[in-house]
C-alpha cells in the first residue's frame, strides 16, 4: 500500500525481518539492502513508528545513511559524530495529511473529523444521520469524493461521499451535472445540497447544489485534535510565542512541501 515502494523491495526487507527484529532505521538498512529511497518512502508512511521514530525523526536518519553501507565500526563511529538535532513534531492532521498521501488511508482520524465543529456551524449534518431523516427533506452533507459513476447511457451521474460518520450516494440529474461539472469532476471534497430519497433501506440524496470544499479540506493539515489550529504552524490565532526562542528546524516531507494537503485518489467510472 506504500505509494512509491516496490513489490521487489518490501520483499527484501520482509526476509531480512524473519531472521530478528529490526532495532534501527540503519539496521533495517545494512541486512535488507534497500536503497535510501525505499527508506524514505517507507519513512513517509510512518512504518517506523515501530522503533519509536516519527515521520521527521524516521526521514532525518534515513537522509544521514549516506550513499552506501559502511562497515559496522565505521558506521558506529559516524553515528556518535552525527549532532543531535529537535526537529518539530508534526501536527495531528498534518500526520492525517502524509497518511493519505503515502497509503489513501488513516488510522489516526478522518479528516473530516477535523472539520466537524464547522461543519456543524454551517449547518451540515453528518452522513450517519440520513438513516433517521424522513424522506423529501432538504438537507446539507460534506464528505470526500470516493467515486464518481457516469453510465453513458443514462442521463444520471452518481457519487459516493465519505465522512467521518459513514458515507452517502448521491444522485445527479444532467442539467445539475452540467452546471456543476468542475465541481464533480475535480473537487475532491464536495458540499451536497439535496433532498432525501428514500425507497426501503435504500437511500440516495437528490443533489441540487454543489460546492467545492477543497479549501477546507486542505485545513486539516494546520489542525490538531480535536479541532483546533496548532499555534506551531503560525495558523489562525496563533503563531509561535517569541519568549520560546528560535524555532527548531522542521524536515520538510517534500521540497516543494510549502502547504500540507489531502491527496485523495478517487474511483471514476464512465
Amino acid at each position: 500500500m506504500v505509494k512509491g515502494l516496490s513489490n521487489i523491495h518490501a520483499a527484501q526487507i520482509l526476509a531480512a525481518r524473519l531472521e530478528r527484529r529490526f532495532a534501527s532505521v540503519e539496521d533495517v538498512w545494512r541486512r535488507s539492502g534497500v536503497p535510501v529511497a525505499a527508506l524514505e518512502r517507507l519513512a513517509e508512511a510512518d512504518a517506523f513508528a515501530s522503533l519509536g521514530l516519527d515521520r521527521r525523526q524516521a526521514l532525518w536518519r534515513v537522509r544521514g545513511l549516506g550513499e552506501k553501507v559502511l562497515p559496522l565500526f565505521a558506521a558506529i563511529e559516524a553515528q556518535e559524530t552525527e549532532p543531535a538535532v529537535a526537529l518539530d513534531s508534526m501536527t495531528d492532521g498534518r500526520e492525517v495529511v502524509e497518511d493519505y498521501r503515502s497509503v489513501q488511508l488513516s488510522l489516526r482520524a478522518h479528516p473530516l473529523a477535523f472539520l466537524r465543529p464547522e461543519l456543524e456551524r454551517r449547518g451540515i449534518v453528518p452522513c450517519s444521520a440520513l438513516g433517521r431523516i424522513s424522506d423529501g427533506r432538504r438537507i446539507r452533507l460534506s464528505g470526500i469524493v470516493l467515486i464518481r459513476q457516469r453510465p453513458g447511457t443514462t442521463n444520471v451521474t452518481f457519487l459516493t461521499i465519505e465522512d467521518e460518520t459513514g458515507i452517502a450516494n448521491i444522485i445527479l440529474w444532467k442539467d445539475r451535472f452540467e452546471a456543476q461539472r468542475p465541481i464533480v469532476m475535480a473537487a475532491p471534497m464536495i458540499g451536497v445540497t439535496g433532498v432525501v430519497q428514500r425507497e426501503g433501506d435504500v437511500i440516495h440524496v437528490i443533489g441540487e447544489r454543489l460546492e467545492d470544499q477543497s479549501g477546507l479540506l486542505h485545513s486539516v493539515g494546520r489542525m490538531q485534535f480535536p479541532h483546533r489550529f496548532s499555534p506551531a504552524d503560525g495558523a489562525k490565532g496563533g503563531g509561535r510565542d517569541p519568549r520560546d526562542g528560535p524555532k527548531r528546524p522542521a524536515l520538510p516531507l517534500r521540497e516543494s512541501d510549502q502547504e500540507p494537503r489531502i491527496k485523495v485518489k478517487s474511483r471514476d467510472f464512465h
